[in-house]
């Protein structure tokens, strides 16, 4: 079931989690979007530096540290996605309780391994 996943902190550095994170999704027929801090493309997928009003969002996978998340909290929120995936070093209740108030699940766990294990 393709689910069209926002990867925020994307990067273009291959060794990155985000990076292979959009590898993986695209090979598993995600419709995967990105933002990161530096415009580029990783297989096919543009990495965009401007907050855009994606549509029809399944999942934003968090690659940003805690302290970077907030300035997205309200972005994030207005795109009302079914989940939103704390990566390993993205944990941050203060966000979870943002997200619970707004009716948004929350995942604490991995997309790679998600992926691998069919969990996704």
């Amino acid at each position: 079931m393709n689910k069209k996943t926002l990867v925020l902190g994307a990067s273009l550095k291959e060794q990155r989690y985000s990076n292979i994170a959009i590898h993986r999704l695209m090979k598993y027929g995600h419709d995967v979007k990105a933002f990161g801090l530096r415009e580029g493309e990783v297989v096919g997928v543009t990495i965009d530096t401007d907050l855009i009003d994606y549509k029809d969002i399944d999942t934003v996978t968090l690659y940003l540290n805690p302290n970077r998340q907030e300035d997205y909290y309200d972005y994030v929120i207005g795109l009302n996605p079914n989940r939103v995936i704390f990566n390993p070093g993205t944990e941050n209740p203060e966000f979870y309780k943002l997200l619970s108030e707004n009716n948004i699940e929350y995942e604490v766990a991995c997309t790679l391994v998600l992926l691998g294990t069919n969990q996704y």
